[in-house]
């Protein structure tokens, strides 16, 4: 299938917005929701962050998508189901038992978002030709943080309106959880009429053996140079984020007295979703630019580094918790900014991981276990806090990143790995 460029613009930025706006309610927003609503952090940490296994498990039943229909009907299917699940996850938070209803809608709408991450990547590389891949890409991601900054900026921001506005938060997030199932509904209807509707058909006869072709795809994964030190770096290097991420919206909404901040739930949306997406917008591009100028090996060591040691920050604000606004404001960009700076780095090194043959496998594989590494210790993180407090848990977040730095150090790839090639003569 081949798409003009100027039909694409109206496509790609929506697709991808619609991509990224259900992983941010899924795993960021319940989060902060579930904490408003009253659930423990111990509750709050290992049920939202078993959303996550959708994504960790997302190489398993892909091939499926490949096989069966095209993209675009499955793209729209689950764009549908992520739209119903929001609704549905609206009307029931008034319920008595509203945790667990809500927590098994979360559960299908991942498992949807996931499958929708899926087909709308596999449209994207069948719809453009490979130059017009390589123009859009920018533009995908753009839109994708975007629908990051709507999720946990906008939409919070919206639930703490509503909560001042009623008193009443159950019936404030039931409405902004209606709001996103109604906005989600829109989307699902933009595409509908906007995606190209005709699809390159799969080779034929590609199904002939589907199941030992994806099992040796699978297999020769594992065969790759350094596997062992490659898949602990992979699990282990995201180990304090995973932990950070979950606990670090209950620190700042959570009383003085219990060690938190004491913020509102607007403050949240405010300094996180708007100023901190910005930041990490920004960390993200020269990032980027910094790896194709001068390599991915000049850059590992200090990228890891800026991305990890911003976390000192919230170790000093559970410790002195400073009443000016303006010191949370620096801490959470700081930390916004390092992320997206060194999260390029590691980015770029599951690129190489997974060069060669089966490389869009291979990369889904890695994501995959990048998924696990933030599963799991994500899980524990409500335990570990309420059992160290606060301060000494942003403390123990900080030594957990120690073991990804010290691997990043045994790992061998091309030092100009992600330079970008100099044609001129």
């Amino acid at each position: 299938m081949k798409t003009q460029n100027n039909s694409a613009w109206y496509w790609i930025p929506v697709l991808n917005f619609a991509s990224g706006l259900p992983y941010a309610i899924i795993i960021s927003v319940s989060v902060i929701m579930y904490k408003n609503l009253g659930i423990p952090n111990e509750a709050i940490g290992i049920y939202t962050s078993l959303l996550y296994l959708p994504w960790v498990i997302k190489p398993l039943w892909s091939p499926f998508i490949d096989l069966y229909a095209t993209k675009r009907k499955w793209f729209l299917a689950m764009q549908l189901v992520i739209s119903l699940a929001f609704l549905a996850v609206g009307a029931t938070l008034p319920m008595q038992h509203f945790f667990v209803i809500s927590l098994a809608i979360f559960w299908v709408a991942a498992f949807a978002s996931a499958s929708n991450d899926v087909a709308s990547d596999g449209f994207y590389l069948l719809a453009l030709q490979k130059d017009q891949q390589s123009f859009f890409l920018g533009i995908r991601s753009t839109f994708y943080r975007l629908s990051m900054l709507t999720g946990n900026g906008l939409i919070v921001i919206i639930g703490g309106y509503l909560e001042q506005e009623y008193g009443d938060k159950q019936k404030a997030w039931s409405y902004t959880m209606l709001f996103v199932g109604a906005l989600m509904t829109l989307l699902t209807i933009y595409n509908y009429f906007a995606t190209p509707r005709s699809e390159t058909a799969l080779v034929k006869n590609s199904v002939a053996a589907p199941k030992a072709s994806f099992a040796s795809v699978f297999s020769s994964f594992f065969q790759k140079k350094q596997i062992g030190i490659v898949l602990a770096f992979i699990l282990l290097f995201r180990l304090g984020e995973s932990q950070l991420l979950k606990m670090l919206t209950p620190f700042l909404i959570d009383d003085l007295a219990v060690g938190g901040m004491g913020l509102t739930t607007q403050d949240v949306g405010i300094i996180y979703g708007t100023f901190g997406v910005l930041a990490l917008t920004i960390g993200g591009i020269i990032g980027g630019i910094v790896i194709s100028k001068d390599g991915l090996g000049k850059w590992m060591l200090p990228m890891i580094l800026a991305m990890h040691l911003p976390i000192i920050g919230f170790v000093l604000l559970a410790h002195f918790h400073p009443s000016n606004l303006y010191y949370i404001y620096a801490t959470v960009l700081a930390e916004q900014f390092g992320y997206g700076f060194g999260f390029a780095a590691f980015m770029m090194y599951l690129i190489y991981v997974a060069e060669g043959e089966s490389k869009t496998a291979h990369y889904a594989i890695a994501t995959g276990f990048m998924a696990l590494g933030m599963m799991l210790p994500g899980m524990a993180s409500g335990f570990i806090q309420e059992y160290l407090g606060y301060g000494n848990f942003f403390v123990w977040v900080l030594l957990a990143t120690v073991p990804g730095i010290i691997l990043s150090q045994f790992l061998i790839y091309p030092k100009t790995f992600g330079k970008k090639v100099d044609t001129n003569p």
